[in-house]
This record gives structure tokens, C-alpha cells and sequence, in this order.
């Protein structure tokens, strides 16, 4: 019998060894014990998260995430798999186990929040329209009222142009186009199947400066989104790791220069200070 549960024992051990991250109670620690992490990020979005070829996406948000990561584990350099995580798969990447940690575009929400553990902000964004260059009928965001508008598959944007409060703000009426993602958006926008884009404007002034001269952003902000590190749910250890990593960023100048390298250029007003971090749990 002894020789049995001996024998039970080796058997759970060795499955923690080989299983990697199983023998971890949080993120935190699997990255600093493993020098690992599997983060999930927009592929799609340049400025934020672009892949274009078969290396590693580029980005504000990936290199937020290296900087979190390499936090994380102690400042030593951590060997991170990247995975594209659409806004529709966000939350169900996070809840399998499928990532470590979630940086794309991930703005903090009530409903969100009831799902996902949330670190940060890390930063503030604003929520803008962009239309074509050359459409003069849309100035402001007023003028969506009847416009054709994205509603991008898992994002929430939309609902602040269409929508009352609380869940919406402005309550114009407006005929939704769907799309798979905000690329979609901005494809079916410059092909005239839709007048109008509205998300953050980090997210949106990326693409106006990958196409120059063929899109306008209002400049007529509705909204603050606060772009936040999502964690599974209840993993507060490992939040308030990446709390004093992000504060460790603003405090040491990292995060103004990477605003300024990707999104310098844009015109757009950058924020200056930290964000107010919310409680973790």
C-alpha cells in the first residue's frame, strides 16, 4: 500500500513538471519561474499591434506587454509566444488558460470586469470617429445621426453612438455594418461600404497614419477608455504585480517614450501622466 501511494505521488509530481505553468498558482510566478509567457494581442491594428509578416507583432501594446513581462520576471528577459486575441475572444482566451495575460486595446468595462481581472490602466484613450478624407457631411460626431457606422465583432464601441445611457451615450439613430475587426472597419470604410469608424483614438489614428491623406479623425472625443491588462479572473497576486510594473513604467519614462514613438507622429493630444490604477479583486 505504501509502495502504491509512493508510487500515486512520483506520478502527480512528474505531471506538475511536465505539465509547465499547472504547478503555478498565478501568472506572476509561472512567468518568473519559467521565463515564459503566452500574451494575447491585436495582430491587426497598426501602431497598437500589427503582424505583417512571420516575426512578432509591433506595437504600443507589445511593447507595453514586454515591459510588464520582463517586470515580472525580476528583469530578467522572458521568451514570450504571442497570440492574436480578437476582441469576440478575449475573455474565453483568458478563461481556458490559453494566455497568460491580455494587452490589446482592452479597455476596462463593468461587464468586462465581472469576467476578467483587470491591472491598470496602463493608459487613457479617448473614443473618436474617422471617416473618409474627402466625405465633408461628417464634421463632429453629431452628424453620424443616419450614417452607416462599424460594429466591429466583440467591441463595444458602437454602442456609445447608438445606444442611451448607461450602456450607450449619444442615442443616434445609425444603420450598424458588421465586420470582423477593426481592419475590416477601415477596409470597408475606404471601399464606401460604411461612412464611419468610432473606437479609440489610439487604435484609429494608427490606421490614418498607415494610409496618409485618405482618412480624417474628428478630433471630437465622446468617451474615456481606459486600456487595461487583462488577467484570468481572480488572480489578484499577479495584478498587483503588474499594478507596480506599470507604475514602475511611468515613473521610469518608458511609457511616454513609447507613446511617442508610435504615436508621435499622429498629432494626436498624448497623455502625459499616469492613469489612477484601480484596486485589484
Amino acid at each position: 500500500m505504501r509502495g502504491a501511494a509512493h508510487a500515486g505521488l512520483v506520478m502527480v509530481l512528474a505531471l506538475s513538471a511536465c505539465g509547465g505553468g499547472g504547478s503555478y498558482t498565478t501568472v506572476a510566478d509561472k512567468i518568473r519561474n519559467t521565463g515564459t509567457a503566452v500574451v494575447g494581442t491585436k495582430i491587426d491594428q497598426p501602431g497598437v499591434g500589427l503582424r505583417t509578416g512571420a516575426g512578432d507583432p509591433q506595437g504600443f501594446d507589445v511593447d507595453v506587454a514586454r515591459y510588464i513581462v520582463r517586470q515580472l520576471a525580476g528583469g530578467d528577459d522572458v521568451r514570450i509566444t504571442w497570440r492574436d486575441s480578437p476582441s469576440s475572444a478575449r475573455e474565453a482566451l483568458l478563461q481556458n488558460g490559453t494566455v497568460d495575460l491580455v494587452v490589446a486595446s482592452y479597455s476596462i468595462t463593468p461587464a468586462r470586469s465581472a469576467r476578467v481581472t483587470f491591472a491598470g490602466p496602463y493608459v487613457i484613450a479617448r473614443q473618436d470617429t474617422m471617416v473618409r478624407a474627402t466625405d465633408d457631411s461628417i464634421r463632429k460626431t453629431a452628424d453620424l445621426r443616419g450614417k452607416r457606422i462599424c460594429l466591429a465583432e466583440g467591441s463595444n464601441s458602437y454602442r456609445r453612438i447608438v445606444d442611451p445611457p448607461p450602456d450607450g451615450q449619444l442615442n443616434l439613430p445609425a444603420v450598424l455594418v458588421p465586420a470582423a475587426n477593426y481592419s475590416d472597419c477601415v477596409r470597408k470604410l475606404a471601399a464606401g461600404q460604411l461612412d464611419a469608424v468610432s473606437t479609440d483614438n489610439l487604435i484609429l489614428a494608427g490606421f490614418a497614419e498607415q494610409q496618409p491623406g485618405r482618412f480624417r479623425l474628428l478630433n471630437d472625443p465622446i468617451s474615456v477608455e481606459r486600456f487595461g491588462v487583462g488577467i484570468k479572473e481572480g488572480d489578484v497576486a499577479t495584478c498587483e504585480a503588474v499594478n507596480r510594473a506599470i507604475t514602475r513604467m511611468w515613473q521610469d519614462g518608458t511609457a511616454a517614450r513609447l507613446l511617442r514613438k508610435w504615436f508621435g507622429g499622429t498629432g494626436l493630444e498624448l497623455p502625459a501622466s499616469m492613469p489612477t490604477l484601480q484596486r485589484c479583486g
